[in-house]
């Protein structure tokens, strides 16, 4: 598309050529570009090319912010004009010795996780429909109870909402091998093993079904259906014993010792030292994020939703996915969800306040566009391009989100799923909690808006965006 070519051109033109380029790749969200001179950018140029909802240099990234699905097509536009495209991890491991550790942690985190969302995306979405069309009030309306629905018809949902869960494990030890220079399709093979049905069945043995194998008498050895840390510690370390024999092995015996060594030797650490140390320490983690969010009188709904999008510009959000992934695995519901969905929410109704309010075309073309970003779960072009650029409808965003997040946990709100938020997020709650849902995101939105309409924005500010 030549409008699309244009754009690409526009950036590349504004970073400092293509002779500043170091590498190119994108995420769900952004353009991430390594550069040779961060003084040739000009940022201001860049912000003010079309679709651009923001731009700014974290951990050794150039980062543009385009919003899902034009990023993609920015991308490919970028690499026919002649600039050359790495993957993820090929620019993690050249970002590897920018930022500081904590960054360098979360955004490792980030290229593990952010490929496997999708399908816990859609897997929430089954969930929630799942919710809806066996609902007794909704099965009211074709004349059926739930006792008329066919096993086989429950059976085929159970294929739809389970198997992303059961083979958690596979998915993670994948992407991480990917991430870390590994061959995926060991870590694949790997991350199988461990939910091979040869062993008893996690959920069966929390239930007290099923007895957990003992080696040695005191090792206790289960499948690991839903786990996370075990599967991504067991990724990082066999990517990385992988490319330790590759190096060792004769070339005609590679094909052969090296993913046969990787799996014998990561599979018996993975079920006799990783399984057994990292179990414990997830449920200290769950247990931890479980006393925050039954403090009394909805105070951690307060803490979480005010903190919630302070924590997202650090990056270090990704390690929420953990804690909502165990809430849903150990529990059924997830109750962290509304409440940053309420954080979100709220940043959508102070970039809409902004947008409303604003006399410049130029900021509203930015902050209305954003708004419906945050309104569909993505807050960044709402952060990064409107709110933090005028520091005071972030921070009435924080409040809203606190307050709304205050509420959440009042009402005692459960989702059935994960990863979606805000308007696509309602699907989750048609368990009979979607009018409480649709209030708590309206208070954070009311709030937000109200505070910054009010206190947080003033037209004399707009001449920095122009």
């Amino acid at each position: 598309m030549a409008e699309n070519r244009k754009i690409a051109q526009e950036i590349i033109d504004a970073i400092g050529g293509k002779e500043n380029i170091s590498s190119v790749a994108h995420c769900a969200t952004r353009l991430r570009i390594m550069v040779n001179d961060k003084e040739e950018i000009d940022q201001d140029k860049v912000e003010k090319i079309d679709k651009v909802k923001g731009a700014f240099f974290n951990s050794g990234q150039f980062q543009i912010i385009l919003g899902t699905g034009t990023v993609n097509r920015i991308y490919e536009e970028v690499e026919k004009l002649g600039v050359i495209g790495t993957t993820k991890a090929e620019q993690t491991q050249e970002a590897a010795k920018s930022g500081n550790v904590l960054q360098r942690a979360a955004r490792t985190l980030g290229d593990v996780f952010v490929p496997i969302i999708p399908v816990l995306v859609a897997t929430g979405l089954f969930m929630g429909l799942r919710g809806l069309v066996m609902q007794e009030q909704i099965l009211a309306l074709f004349g059926l109870t739930p006792a008329d629905i066919s096993e086989n018809f429950i059976m085929f949902t159970q294929i739809l909402t389970d198997t992303a869960f059961i083979f958690l494990p596979a998915l993670i030890a994948w992407s991480t091998f990917r991430v870390f220079g590994g061959t995926p399709i060991i870590g694949l093979v790997l991350g199988l093993m461990l939910v091979s049905p040869s062993l008893p069945n996690a959920w069966g043995v929390a239930e007290g079904a099923v007895e957990p194998l003992y080696f040695l008498g005191f090792i206790p050895v289960i499948g690991y259906q839903g786990s996370v840390l075990p599967a991504f510690i067991a990724g990082i370390l066999g990517a990385k014993l992988e490319r330790f024999i590759r190096k060792r092995v004769p070339e005609a015996l590679d094909l052969i010792l090296t993913p046969f060594l990787t799996l014998l030797i990561m599979i018996a650490v993975a079920l006799f030292v990783i399984g057994p140390i990292l179990h414990v320490v997830e449920n200290g983690i769950l247990s931890g994020a479980l006393m925050v969010l039954g403090l009394p009188i909805g105070l951690g709904g307060l803490l979480i939703g005010f903190l919630h999008q302070i924590i997202v510009i650090t990056g270090v959000h990704h390690i929420f996915n953990l804690l909502e992934i165990k809430l849903l695995e150990n529990n059924g519901v997830n109750p962290f969800n509304s409440i940053i969905t309420a954080s979100i929410a709220a940043q959508g109704g102070a970039a809409l306040a902004v947008g409303l309010k604003s006399t410049s075309t130029k900021l509203k073309a930015l902050a209305l566009p954003s708004s419906l970003s945050a309104f569909l779960g993505i807050t960044e072009p709402a952060i990064f391009g409107v709110n933090l650029r005028y520091v005071k409808p972030f921070i009435m965003g924080l409040i809203g989100g606190g307050i709304g997040g205050f509420a959440a946990s009042l009402f005692n709100l459960e989702a059935t799923g994960m990863a979606i938020t805000v308007i696509p997020g309602s699907l989750l709650y048609l368990n009979g909690q979607i009018l409480l849902y649709l209030l708590v995101n309206l208070i954070a939105i009311g709030i937000a808006f109200v505070l910054t309409w009010m206190f947080g924005f003033s037209d004399k500010k707009e001449d920095t965006v122009n």
